[in-house]
């Protein structure tokens, strides 16, 4: 590969495949960046000031991916610093979505009643520049990240609470981790017998491919029901590596779904999102969910308004198969939790009937008749009639 021989030229074709060399060489600072892309003022200024949390951090594999050139090129914007991440805008936070506010135990965040989401680690293989636990991953002074001691006193909050039987693992990235450590994880939480599936969040295929290794997804594969959801960005993401890693998930038995987060300037493009849907369904990832961006500090130069969503969900319903069609969603600030929007297509009652508008505009009637209490007397006597 020309990338790796001009920017890694001591790296072996061995270490390049290597998902744990791949992790270790990470660009982290302006001046290794400097050395593959070059820097704009606004990314020199925001990477050489930078003192706190989400620091950069770029896989090898992902640096390759990026423009060296056009510093407005989409997966470029999302994982390099600029300026405007210092100004704090109205409505934003640092825990936007209250998730410390709902944890009964170190790293457990408990919104639904069901379900709980479990943070393992603060390392990922990239910092997308948007992200929701910015005040947690990447912490400086060491990247933040959990061991067994937290691990167990959430395990023994699932055990003790029947209601919960949907386990999220997310962080960070959980598959940053070794084989073993997930595994311990997955035994520990398979083994509480009111938990009936597991899931776990992730970037990896999209960022690190080469850590979806055959052990690992034989591994993966003894905890069904498990499921994985993978967060992608854009089109230029599903490369043959990623289709690869996607597909040996899925050839394992493993359900793919893809988490999408709205950006302006990256994604914020009717053909764009379609491409990336229609190309995920082509790995075998159905598009699940279209995140509005959170109102975390800093964030601000990402968020698109809401009708702009609502107007790009408009141009893919209809317009392409209902499998890449994903649900939008606001995650509620506060700890409300997620709440679908969807274009306004019922229009109006009137009697019986309701108007429908389709996805060419056009408007259609539909008899959608109130229930008629039938007295029992006749029911009775309709159905001796029927009998």
């Amino acid at each position: 590969m020309s990338f790796r021989k001009r920017h890694f030229p001591a790296a072996t074709k061995r270490d390049w495949n290597d998902w744990k060399w791949q992790l270790k060489s990470r660009i982290k600072d302006a001046a290794g960046l400097d050395r593959i892309i070059k820097l704009s003022n606004s990314e020199r200024t925001a990477m050489e000031r930078h003192n706190g949390i989400l620091p950069v951090g770029i896989t090898p594999y992902y640096a390759s991916l990026l423009d060296p050139d056009v510093p407005t090129q989409p997966l470029r914007k999302t994982v390099v610093m600029v300026e405007n991440e210092f100004l704090r805008s109205p409505g934003e936070a640092e825990d936007p979505l209250n998730e410390d506010g709902h944890t009964p135990a170190p790293g457990l965040v408990h919104r639904y009643p069901d379900r709980v989401l479990f943070l393992v680690t603060g390392t990922c293989p990239v910092y997308c520049r948007y992200c929701t636990r910015s005040r947690m991953v990447g912490k400086p002074g060491g990247e933040y990240s959990f061991n067994t001691g937290p691990w167990e006193n959430a395990i023994h909050y699932i055990a003790a609470t029947p209601a919960i039987r949907d386990v999220l693992i997310s962080g960070g990235d959980p598959l940053i981790l070794s084989d073993e450590r997930i595994e311990w994880l997955l035994s520990r939480l398979r083994a509480i017998k009111h938990v009936e599936f597991l899931r776990i969040g992730t970037k990896v295929p999209a960022a690190l491919p080469q850590r979806i290794t055959t052990p690992l997804v034989r591994m993966l594969k003894r905890y069904h029901p498990f499921f994985l959801s993978i967060h992608f960005t854009h089109p230029d993401e599903l490369t043959p590596e990623v289709a690869d890693a996607c597909g040996r998930l899925a050839d394992a038995g493993i359900p793919l779904g893809s988490q999408t987060v709205l950006l302006a300037g990256v994604n914020d493009d009717l053909n764009t999102l379609r491409s990336l849907f229609q190309g995920l369904l082509k790995i075998r990832v159905k598009p699940y969910y279209l995140y509005q961006c959170d109102p975390v500090v800093g964030a601000a130069h990402f968020r698109v308004p809401v009708e702009r969503a609502l107007e790009i969900m408009r141009g893919l319903r209809g317009h392409t198969t209902g499998y890449a069609v994903p649900t939008f969603v606001i995650d509620a600030p506060g700890g409300g939790g997620k709440i679908p929007l969807l274009p306004d297509q019922q229009l109006e009652r009137s009697g019986d009937q309701i108007l429908l508008r389709n996805f060419e505009g056009k408007i259609f009637p539909y008899l959608d008749p109130k229930p008629r209490l039938v007295p029992i007397s006749f029911r009775k006597a309709v159905g001796d009639d029927l009998g």
